[in-house]
This record gives structure tokens, C-alpha cells and sequence, in this order.
């Protein structure tokens, strides 16, 4: 490593470069040789202070995903005259990494031609380490603000905007786009009967129980009020939702909850509607589910226990123009 300086006059110059924690160093352009570098270099990579010779030096002890956006970047800014900085990891001489910020500084001649580079390492190590903890707070809290605290599945919020996208999609591919909403029979009766600390325990197991449903990456199960559920089908007709229906109606029935509360059956049973459409570009998503919706209210009306399905078509100004019922499924019997 060449001994050269930054100018400065007298050893009280030295002492204050070499006593901070940045690392001062220069590179002069036309040999782009390392006329110095802080000892403290050393300290914080393990490299020795004379092992830094020339800029490739530098570049070779960038960590290997960093090196080439780094070296383009500090090459180009430099070439063009422009003070810059720049964030990576620096490889230790253990085989380890240090997050470091360059902050260079273009030192021209009295002809305006880059002369040399001068600047300072700073070891961001701990403000990246703070940065990454709050980037995975951030999305703990993200991933927190789509699941319902109770039952762990979906809430309305990640349900309503992973339904605009399926409809946009559906719409585009011309595939059906089927909706399954579930409502808890009798629920109200439920909680009086057994209290709401039992009740949230029942609203627990019927989730668990629907996301044990859905297989495909794509699907979606969401608890979208107090005790009613939405299954959202991607690419699915009327037939495979209706057996998907079917199954989370089994799977209720397994659990095999006591609702003595109840005028259906002596365990908690559940009412769904079950829709399909093909998106007309008139319509909005929540218009289907409106659809899907009044399905699950014919349910309720019909005894409740059972399943209404039915493709969904719209007329030109986006009403529901005909539910025609492709399946009904009656009442379970007594479990």
C-alpha cells in the first residue's frame, strides 16, 4: 500500500483520521492504487492495512452478490465526476461479512479531470441488523392485519382484496370463479347456551377444519363475520365447489360439537351457499357475493343444514338475472 495522505498537515490530522470509527482512505484514479487506508481496516475486517494495494483489492472483498452493482455503480459515478455512496456487505478475512456504507468524495485537477478518490468506510452492521428486524416486524404485522385473531384463517380484509383479484382474473381467462359462504347454525343459541368463551373455542375448530379443505396454493378460506365463513374457489365449477361444500359440511359434522341448543341436530351444523359465475365486465365482485349470499340465506330458510348452489349469471346493468339451482343437498341426518 502506497504512503501517501490526504494533505493534511501535522500528526494531529493523523491522529483524529485514525482514531474514528470510519475508515478514511484514497485511490488515486490514473493507477487506481490505494495511496491509503485507516488502520482501523484491521480492526474490522481482518485484512491487514497493507494488503489494500490497488481497487481490486477493494472489489474482490465485496460480497459476491454485491460486487458487480457495486462496482458498476461506484465505477460510473466516479468516471462521471459525481460524489456517491454506496451500501454492502464487505467479506471479512474469517470468511464472515460486514455491512458497510462508502461515502466518496470525486476529487478533481486544476484541468477538471478526476484526480482521485477520497472517502470513508462506516460499519452499518447494527442500523441494517435494526432495519431487517423491523422489515420482518413489518411483515409479522402485515400477515397479522390479513388473519382473523381468532380462528387463524383469512380475515374480510385479505378475502375482499384477494377477491378483486381473482374476479379481474376470472374475467380476463374467461373460468369460473366459485364462492362458498358458511354460516354456523343456531350460533346465537349456541352462545347462550354454552357461554362465549365456548363459543370462540367452536369458531376455532370449524376453522381449523376449513383450512384442512382447500389444497390449492390459490384458494382461499376467510371468516368474514362472527360465525360465518367464506371459501373462495379459483377456476372451479359449480359441481366441484358443491363437493367442496360437501366435505366442509363433513368436517363440521365430525367435529362433533354438542349444540343441545339447537333444532337442527343434537351437533353444530352449518348452512351454505354456493356460487358460481363466469365475470361479465358490468359486474362487480361484491355483486356476486351478494348472489352467493342470498343462497345461503334460501339455506337457512330451507331448515337450515344443508347447501344451495347455483350458477350465478347477471344481466347487463349487473343485477343477478337467474340463480338457476344445479344442486341441492338435503339435510343431514341426525349424527
Amino acid at each position: 500500500m502506497a504512503d501517501g495522505n490526504f494533505d493534511y498537515d501535522g500528526a494531529v490530522y493523523r491522529t483524529l483520521l485514525e482514531s474514528t470509527k470510519a475508515i478514511p482512505w484514497k485511490i488515486d484514479w490514473a493507477t487506481m492504487q490505494f495511496a491509503y487506508i485507516g488502520p482501523q481496516i484491521e480492526a474490522l475486517l481482518g485484512w491487514s492495512q497493507d494488503s489494500w494495494t490497488t481497487a481490486n483489492d477493494w472489489a474482490t472483498r465485496i460480497h459476491p452478490d454485491d460486487r458487480e452493482r457495486v462496482v458498476s455503480f461506484c465505477i460510473a459515478q466516479s468516471k462521471a465526476g459525481i460524489d456517491h455512496e454506496a451500501d454492502y456487505r464487505a467479506l471479512t478475512k474469517d470468511n464472515g461479512y460486514v455491512w458497510i456504507r462508502d461515502v466518496v468524495h470525486v476529487s478533481r485537477n486544476e484541468k477538471g479531470d478526476v484526480d482521485s478518490l477520497i472517502g470513508f468506510m462506516f460499519d452499518i452492521s447494527e442500523r441494517k441488523m435494526a432495519e431487517e428486524r423491523l422489515l420482518t416486524l413489518q411483515k409479522e404485522l402485515e400477515a397479522l392485519s390479513f388473519q382473523d385473531g381468532l380462528t387463524g384463517v383469512a380475515n374480510r380484509r385479505r378475502f375482499e382484496a384477494t377477491l378483486d383479484i381473482e374476479w379481474a382474473s376470472a374475467r380476463r381467462t374467461q373460468l369460473p370463479l366459485s364462492a362458498i359462504i358458511l354460516d354456523v347454525d343456531h350460533f346465537k343459541q349456541y352462545n347462550d347456551r354454552y357461554g362465549h368463551v365456548q363459543g370462540d373455542e367452536c369458531l376455532k375448530q370449524i376453522g381449523r377444519a376449513l383450512a384442512l379443505i382447500i389444497k390449492r396454493p390459490r384458494d382461499l378460506v376467510a371468516r368474514i363475520g362472527g360465525e360465518e365463513f367464506v371459501l373462495l374457489l379459483p377456476e372451479t365449477t359449480l359441481d366441484a365447489a358443491r363437493r367442496v361444500a360437501e366435505r366442509c359440511s363433513d368436517a363440521v359434522a365430525a367435529l362433533r360439537i354438542p349444540h343441545a341448543a339447537s333444532s337442527v341436530a343434537p351437533f353444530v351444523t352449518v348452512s351454505m351457499g354456493t356460487g358460481t359465475a363466469e365475470p361479465p365486465g358490468s359486474v362487480e365482485p361484491v355483486q356476486f357475493i351478494e348472489a352467493v349470499d342470498k343462497l345461503l340465506y334460501k339455506a337457512k330458510q330451507a331448515g337450515r343444514n344443508r347447501i344451495e348452489g347455483a350458477d350465478v349469471e347477471f344481466c347487463t346493468n349487473g343485477a343477478p338475472l337467474r340463480a338457476e339451482q344445479a344442486t341441492e343437498q338435503a339435510a343431514h341426518a341426525e349424527r
